[in-house]
């Protein structure tokens, strides 16, 4: 299983709206670099849900219910779209200024590559990621 970070601004969709749908098509994603992540998913992989701009943190995770399909927002190109199921929301949300704090993220993609909506997480930035968020 691989695990992912996948990014949403709150007020175009949040971590409440996910929870309330309980799964819902990752659209919208425009960059190739993130494409290419949606399309490496695979049903069962599980997601870190992060608010950027507004909150900046890690909020929830989701898994990859159904992997990547044409993404029916997309007027153009190649782009494509996951489903995410809801899994359960982080005990303690995990703020970027935290992350940032801390050395062991330092090759984090979240903090090298601040601009990527979806991003893989190393195993080893997963356990502690889910630690900080008091799912141990």
């Amino acid at each position: 299983m691989n695990h992912w970070l996948v990014k949403s601004e709150p007020d175009a969709f949040s971590w409440d709206q996910q929870v309330a749908n309980k799964v819902e098509p990752w659209t919208g994603v425009r960059n190739h670099q993130a494409k290419n992540n949606l399309k490496a998913m695979k049903k069962g992989d599980l997601a870190f849900f992060y608010h950027s701009n507004i909150g900046k943190q890690i909020v929830g995770i989701v898994k990859v219910a159904r992997e990547a399909y044409p993404d029916p927002t997309a007027e153009s190109g190649d782009w494509v779209c996951v489903d995410m199921q809801t899994v359960k929301p982080l005990p303690n949300p995990v703020t970027l200024a935290a992350i940032k704090a801390d050395p062991r993220f330092a090759d984090l993609a979240l903090l090298r590559l601040s601009r990527l909506s979806v991003a893989p997480i190393s195993a080893t930035h997963w356990a502690q990621l889910c630690a900080m968020a008091g799912l141990t």
